[in-house]
């Protein structure tokens, strides 16, 4: 299961409205690795004038990637985080997590181009 949804959330999605926050913090409990790399990676992107900040440092074990791993497989928990922090995700391999501005269009379509991811490879990673 990808999250641990709360009662009063599930109850929340079965009448058809879900608070966003409280859908963003469900994620931020339920992901705690893969919350901390993204919040991580916009704190970053903040603090400087580039154009995106990314990680190329594999998880610490098989359960961090499967957080990263559902939060970037999910379009809901992207949209929701994408429109918090006003920050485009993407996403290469099993591990390079990406926040980008939202002007950053070129910088965005060169990292999520057929060219970049094959470039992105690397035998160590065939299996992640």
């Amino acid at each position: 299961m990808s999250l641990a949804v709360p009662a009063d959330l599930l109850e929340q999605a079965q009448r058809g409205e879900v608070d966003e926050a409280a859908f963003l913090d469900c994620v931020r409990t339920s992901l705690p690795y893969a919350w901390s790399l993204i919040s991580g990676l916009i704190a970053d992107l903040a603090a400087g004038d580039g154009e995106f900040a990314d990680n190329q440092v594999p998880p610490p074990d098989e359960a961090a990637r499967g957080q990263l791993l559902r939060l970037m497989a999910s379009d809901a928990m992207r949209a929701a985080i994408e429109g918090h922090f006003g920050v485009r995700l993407a996403f290469q391999n099993c591990h390079r997590a990406a926040v980008f501005r939202p002007v950053a269009t070129a910088a965005l379509a060169e990292f999520t181009s057929a060219r970049a991811q094959l470039l992105n490879q690397h035998p160590e990673l065939v299996n992640c």
